[in-house]
């Protein structure tokens, strides 16, 4: 009888908690419906309210459009830059304030800041104008820009490092030299993608490795990419314009006098973080540091060798005979307008499609796991990215019409000009207007290019300013937000916009001051 009571008050006290935990669950699930029904609500409306707007735009004569659009590129608003920098903010400020929800709405808040450029730059262009720089921004500018992220992203990380190293000071000064130095020969991109991991993995038993990735963006992402057009491609436009192709060694001294700085910089402060990290009893977990190493994957090699040929071709191809017209243009498909998808960039994106490919289908999947792999970085990116390069070009038109005008003729003045706009812009359409505008100053001696002769010492700070201050932001070059993403997503704690900009302000500019005294002058 006392045992029927005892298992009766039992049963009932599990029922009851079982309808507890239901009631929860459902309540949590009406919830999240609630919250869906209202996201698809707000959606449906946007929708049909810049339908109807667009159907609106789109009836009216492109004739007033064009005539709108024969302005001067000079006429270019000011206003237009607004949702540039509002991306630029929202980027900056919203996963300080709203990080969960930022992480799940990329997508909608950086479509409409596409829409609040797009929508009054055809009120001030055009449709038509304004569906030609979008769709010339898009194919020519983004998709080869993600594709060749794609392709690094994929195949870097089939290859897995195992081994014995311990992320020491020493070490880690050693991993990134070697990462600066190869980036001038397989990119900055393929560079920071083929060891981002490896550096992890290294420093995965230490607490305070924040500023280990911080630097690694100083340099392998960005400066290590100076001596060669394939290194960054600002340098690869200029080969394209007539600087020779070995002609970026001469930056050699610059890039080596910044590496003994900066290192010394970075083993000073990794080894204070080192020391703090075994005082508190963190240790690395090996028997035997730093004499087992093993690379598995590494036939992937020949795919990240596949990558870089591609990127070499899509500079070399456009200068053959066999790939222009009778008028010298470049051969491609015809889209719209003006917009033309080359032959030469789809070689290019097969290329680097196929490799990628090729490097998924002969290569273990326990690598990938072993590497952490997601793709929740490269989506990330291809989200952002899209919306800074179409939000961008009212900036960049802003620019090319008053480069010239800006009165820069100095190569220190180049190389502060050059960098400034490189570390929110696009380095490579920044690094043409300045390359432009020097080969406009009417110089006889220096680097013959066509757009002009250029004097070594201004060629060099034009050619610095793009590629070293593309490491002033997470924006500033493509790889610097790779590296944040799978840093975060690996278990590093990285600065937000603001906190990793007081670093590079910190950190970079008094060696670029140094380099502007030394060097520019």
């Amino acid at each position: 009888m006392l045992y029927d009571i005892i298992a009766s008050v039992k049963n009932k006290r599990i029922l009851n908690r079982k309808k507890h935990v239901y009631e929860k669950n459902l309540l949590n699930d009406n919830r999240a419906v609630r919250k869906y029904n209202m996201e698809v609500a707000v959606l449906k409306k946007l929708v049909t309210v810049l339908g109807a707007f667009f159907a609106v735009l789109l009836a009216c004569p492109l004739s007033v459009f064009a005539a709108e659009g024969s302005k001067a590129p000079s006429t270019v608003p000011v206003w237009l830059c607004i949702p540039f920098a509002g991306l630029l903010l929202c980027i900056a400020v919203m996963p300080l304030v709203k990080a969960e929800w930022w992480e799940s709405h990329q997508p909608l808040v950086v479509a409409l800041w596409i829409i609040l450029m797009v929508v009054p730059f055809a009120f001030v262009y055009g449709a038509g104008k304004t569906a030609e720089t979008v769709l010339d921004c898009i194919v020519n500018d983004y998709l080869t820009f993600i594709i060749l992220l794609f392709g690094l992203f994929c195949v870097s990380g089939n290859i897995t490092m195992e081994g014995d190293f311990a992320g020491s000071p020493r070490v880690n000064v050693g991993l990134l030299a070697l990462g600066t130095l190869l980036a001038s020969c397989i990119g900055t991109t393929g560079a920071s993608m083929l060891m981002v991991r490896p550096v992890i993995k290294m420093n995965s038993w230490r607490k305070r490795k924040g500023h280990i990735m911080i630097f690694f963006i100083f340099m392998v992402s960005n400066m290590g990419g100076c001596l060669t057009p394939i290194g960054d491609p600002p340098l690869l436009m200029g080969f394209m314009r007539g600087v020779p192709f070995f002609w970026s060694l001469h930056l050699f001294p610059v890039l080596i006098f910044n590496m003994v700085i900066l290192l010394f910089v970075f083993y000073q402060i990794d080894k204070r973080s080192y020391r703090k990290d075994i005082a508190n009893g963190r240790k690395p977990d090996i028997r035997k540091p730093g004499t087992q190493f093993r690379l598995d994957g590494l036939h992937n090699i020949i795919f990240l060798v596949m990558i870089v040929g591609a990127v070499i071709l899509s500079g070399v191809l456009p200068g053959m005979s066999a790939f222009q017209d009778a008028a010298g243009n470049v051969r491609g498909i015809h889209l719209f307008g003006e917009v033309t998808l080359t032959f030469p960039a789809l070689i290019e994106i097969v290329i680097i499609l196929l490799a990628a490919f090729l490097s998924f289908k002969t290569t273990d999947k326990q690598i990938r796991i072993r590497n952490h792999f997601t793709w929740g970085a490269i989506q990330e990116v291809a989200v952002l990215f899209i919306g800074i390069f179409i939000t961008m070009q009212p900036a960049l038109m802003l620019l090319k019409a008053v480069g010239p005008n800006l009165g820069v003729t100095e190569p220190a003045e180049m190389f502060w000009a050059t960098g400034a706009l490189s570390s929110f812009l696009d380095n490579t359409p920044t690094y043409l207007v300045f390359l432009t505008t020097a080969g406009t100053l009417g110089f006889t001696q220096g680097i013959a290019t066509t757009v002009g002769t250029i004097p070594v010492k201004m060629l060099t700070a034009i050619s610095c300013g793009a590629v070293f201050m593309g490491a002033n932001t997470y924006i500033g070059n493509a790889p610097n937000f790779m590296v944040k993403s799978i840093s975060d997503e690996n278990g590093v704690r990285m600065p937000s916009f603001f906190g990793y900009l007081l670093w590079s302000i910190v950190s970079l500019v008094p060696v670029f001051i140094i380099d502007t005294l030394v060097f520019f002058l």
